[in-house]
């Protein structure tokens, strides 16, 4: 089965529900595709607390005359223009005139000593749990990693009553001190900032500081915090800990989109090298939710084809101050890279360890000898850990992208793609429906 659109938008965080909106404005056909049961992405999870800008935009989406896919997942394009999803046991076809994707980002996971054990978690992935009914209150909680989404994490948690007993950053107060000054040019930032760390007043606050082992038999009992050369260990329920985002670039790779530096290339319109192709959000520069919001304003319009108001728009573009800082703060320090030790697991899903993998001269050498990287998660923890820990090129892990970018039925990966980009049905590019339509 099929579907047919001028513009199809994959991701439902903040940049894809803006680049959907927009497109659906100018009165194209647009599909908006995201595995998640729900818009708003990693950053704007349903639940209480939702910033204003949030409810807005989620508002401006239920309103619009698209095509919601939620739930649906792509794992492979059989063919120019057509992006192949699977839900549950029923798979699709997704056809396009323009392609928008705005993939987001996930939490970057260095390995250390203990950090397999029960009740050590992503920072943003306990936030997540948490939203989604996992009782915290009274419970002591350590945050730990590098880049703004530990403080907006702590915040959360201590509002649903548990206890932050500390904050620790990486990065040392010399690098903190410029992004600090770099939020007086942003004053949502800076306020949304000022908001967290009220929230959070009763954590203490580490920089230049990070886990270097986890302690406990069963599940995690206390960590061991390193700061200069002084060891501690503190009692704690939960570890929360990412070092900072890593941009989604699979399904990017998968079609041929030129990426340096570990984000994708796009123009100021959000073009990528792939003709019809379009790019917004964390994949082209981490930079916040206002850049990303931005940016899938400006995909949407030039993906239309009002290119004057995207151009309009894109002038509003502010990306090297906060941004500029942001990256230079959250540059991992080499200590990070010898914590673990032989035995220490890197790769979760196939249980390889740090030693086994020290031998190996690259990422493709590796997951030949010990399948790193070839479990559930198709390396999107282990590669980039990987990346840092070794000095494997971040262009070794993408060239090794293939179809399915996700696990997906066999029957799915068989489907013929003769049938494909026909609409069933449905209206045809460049109509209408007049109002929203869900895929269930």
């Amino acid at each position: 089965m099929s579907e047919h659109f001028d513009i199809l938008v994959v991701g439902a965080g903040p940049a894809g529900i803006a680049a959907a909106v927009s497109a659906a404005a100018a009165g194209k056909r647009v599909g908006l595709a995201d595995d998640n049961p729900a818009p708003g992405g990693q950053i704007w999870r349903s639940g209480t607390f939702q910033p204003a800008a949030a409810r807005r935009w989620l508002a401006r989406l239920n309103a619009a005359p698209l095509v919601r896919l939620q739930g649906w997942r792509i794992f492979d394009s059989p063919q120019r223009g057509t992006l192949r999803a699977e839900r549950n046991s029923d798979c699709r076809d997704l056809c396009y005139e323009q392609l928008i994707l705005a993939t987001g980002a996930r939490e970057r996971f260095l390995p250390f000593p203990g950090w397999t054990l029960p009740n050590v978690m992503g920072a943003g992935g306990l936030d997540a749990m948490v939203r989604g009914g996992l009782p915290i209150a009274g419970k002591r909680v350590v945050v730990a990693g590098t880049g703004p989404l530990l403080l907006a994490v702590a915040a959360h948690l201590a509002r649903r009553g548990a206890k932050v007993v500390a904050v620790c950053e990486q990065a040392p107060l010399r690098r903190i001190v410029p992004l600090t000054a770099a939020l007086l040019g942003e004053p949502a930032k800076l306020l949304q900032g000022i908001a967290y760390g009220v929230a959070a007043r009763g954590a203490r606050f580490f920089t230049g500081c990070w886990p270097i082992a986890v302690n406990g038999r069963e599940k995690l009992e206390s960590v061991t915090l390193q700061r200069n050369r002084k060891h501690w260990d503190v009692g704690c329920d939960y570890l929360a800990c990412g070092f900072h985002l890593v941009p989604n670039l699979e399904l990017p790779a998968l079609l041929g989109c030129r990426i340096e530096n570990g984000f994708v290339v796009a123009d100021d319109l959000q073009r990528t090298s792939v003709a019809d192709v379009f790019c917004a959000g964390e994949p082209t520069g981490i930079g916040g939710v206002e850049l990303a919001l931005l940016e899938g304003q400006v995909a949407g319009l030039a993906a239309a084809g009002r290119t004057a108001e995207a151009e309009k728009l894109a002038r509003r573009r502010k990306r090297q101050g906060f941004v500029h800082a942001l990256r230079t703060a959250s540059v991992l320090d080499p200590q990070l890279g010898k914590l673990a030790s032989d035995t220490t697991i890197v790769c979760r899903c196939e249980d390889v360890p740090f030693a086994a993998l020290r031998e190996h001269a690259n990422w493709r050498d590796a997951k030949l000898h010990t399948r790193c990287g070839m479990g559930p998660c198709q390396g999107r923890i282990c590669g980039t850990a990987a990346e840092f820990l070794f000095g494997w090129s971040a262009a070794s892990v993408q060239s090794s992208i293939r179809p399915p970018v996700f696990p997906a039925l066999v029957s799915s990966l068989g489907a013929s793609a003769k049938e494909t980009c026909q609409s069933d049905g449905l209206p045809s590019a460049g109509a209408s429906t007049g109002s929203q339509k869900e895929i269930l």
